[in-house]
């Protein structure tokens, strides 16, 4: 076991403070990471204030790591001392299940153990990258290609891959016509994603505050939702719609943005449930959707895309004693667009 300093939740809704935790010996197929960089993502704050539920705590979030392998277990084939490394959403599944077979661990049907607020398989809780270090197994474990930053790479690890997954599941490409619904830590990667991947992009915001960043992203056009004009205009001019809000949406006024046989997939998860009229979706043949982060494959491709294209996520980076003013500005939709931690600082 090793001790090492970290935030944490004493308990729920309660402000973060340092302390120590422990992490596992190495074990065979274990991979030790300094971590130099976690993002703050707002599912932290969601589970930090038990807004979906009943959490375990202490709890150390944070499910965006990048840093450095400073050990592996004698079995470890993937990774070696040194090599730059990061850490999403989840650090184990059950491996057995259709789904975790076919590099869908998100989805394995017995739960995947998450980075933290999960317990794992010997039934102890798992703790997150809020820490100096963590102790993963190598198959959940992904390469940071050389062309990416650590501190602009944290944050691919969840809202990076919780957009590439729906963009590519469903298509996005030249031809099709793709809105993100939110500027915000997931939005702006789904704005920079959908370009590179060569759709046209629309994002749809509550005001046109973020314009100029939206356009400067990849964005071809920029609409306020506040603004009734928008959903008159854009009827049923979208492929798809890709909406990454926590709050609870009118969803049949953006079902009617959508074509015949278009999609509106959802990201963001709000805390309460939203109510529907099923003509919303019969007429049109439309798709109401939801998509969950991807699997190790997966999200191993996405780091390379973005290293490919040369951007990450657009982040402030703050120190370890910033944490819970962040998760307030969080809250408030004032960081432009990920709050990273430099974990130096802890």
């Amino acid at each position: 076991m090793t001790t090492v300093a970290a935030y944490a939740a004493p308990a729920a809704k309660a402000p973060l403070e340092r302390t120590t935790i422990e992490r596992r010996a190495v074990r065979e197929f274990d991979v030790l990471i300094d971590i130099k960089f976690a993002g703050i993502c707002h599912s932290d704050i969601h589970q930090a204030r038990e807004g979906w539920g009943e959490a375990i705590f202490p709890m150390v979030p944070g499910h965006e790591i990048a840093g450095i392998v400073s050990e592996v277990g004698p079995g470890v084939t993937k990774f070696q001392v040194g090599d730059r490394v990061g850490v999403g959403c989840m650090v184990d599944s059950c491996r057995e299940c259709d789904n975790c077979k076919a590099g869908l661990e998100q989805y394995c049907t017995g739960g995947n153990v998450g980075t933290y607020n999960a317990l794992d398989k010997n039934g102890e809780p798992t703790y997150g990258g809020y820490a100096e270090k963590i102790v993963v197994d190598e198959n959940f474990v992904l390469g940071i290609p050389e062309g990416i930053s650590l501190d602009v790479a944290a944050p691919l690890l969840c809202a990076g891959i919780t957009l590439y997954s729906p963009l590519k599941h469903w298509n996005a490409g030249p031809g099709k016509k793709v809105a993100i619904v939110g500027m915000g830590g997931l939005g702006h990667m789904g704005v920079k994603i959908a370009h590179a991947l060569g759709a046209e992009v629309t994002v749809l915001s509550q005001t046109l505050s973020k314009k100029e960043d939206g356009l400067k992203l990849g964005a071809d056009h920029y609409y306020a939702t506040s603004d009734p004009k928008t959903f008159e205009e854009l009827r049923g001019s979208l492929d798809l719609i890709i909406s990454t809000v926590s709050a609870p949406l009118n969803l049949g006024a953006y079902l009617s943005l959508l074509k015949t046989d278009g999609a509106l997939v959802n990201v963001g998860a709000p805390e309460e449930p939203v109510s529907l009229n099923l003509f919303s979706v019969i007429g049109g043949r439309k798709t109401l959707a939801g998509s969950g982060i991807g699997g190790i494959r997966e999200t191993q491709e996405m780091l390379d895309f973005c290293a490919e294209h040369g951007f990450g996520a657009e982040i402030e980076l703050i120190s370890a004693d910033q944490i819970n003013e962040a998760y307030e500005r969080v809250l408030s939709s004032d960081v432009r667009y990920r709050f990273v931690i430099d974990t130096a600082t802890i």
